[in-house]
């Protein structure tokens, strides 16, 4: 994540959501991106990672990357996820995934949420916030 685009913010009085980061500032003139919210599919409409929902929510990630790297920055300019589960017990799967794909400090602000999903095959739905440097 630039320095540049997002300031981070952790309060002490507050408990830590470790590793992850409380909140983030962004500046005037920064650009910001919203990605809807994305299920494992691949280019087909075919699910990516059945049954799998660290695969499922790698592969979500991946297609995260690409949309930023398609508005001008990278999956490294995210401030803030939101990731919905079908089922809680998910979570240490799409946790060893989001780690790979977020591996410096700060780590965007995040939620997990437990809901069901429009399709039974897809386990992981996740919606991104991205801060881009102004031009």
């Amino acid at each position: 994540m630039s320095a540049r685009a997002a300031t981070p913010v952790n309060v002490g009085a507050v408990r830590m959501p470790a590793p992850l980061t409380h909140a983030f500032v962004v500046p005037p003139g920064s650009r910001l991106v919203f990605v809807s919210g994305l299920t494992a599919r691949d280019g087909e409409g075919r699910t990516v990672a059945p049954g799998d929902p660290g695969g499922q929510a790698d592969h979500i990630l991946g297609a995260i990357d690409e949309i930023l790297r398609a508005s001008g920055g990278s999956i490294a300019d995210t401030i803030k996820l939101t990731v919905y589960l079908a089922d809680r017990s998910s979570a240490p799967a799409v946790g060893k995934a989001r780690a790979r794909w977020f591996t410096t400090a700060p780590l965007p602000a995040s939620t997990m949420v437990q809901a069901a999903l429009m399709s039974d095959d897809q386990l992981v739905e996740i919606e991104a916030v991205a801060a881009l440097p102004a031009d």
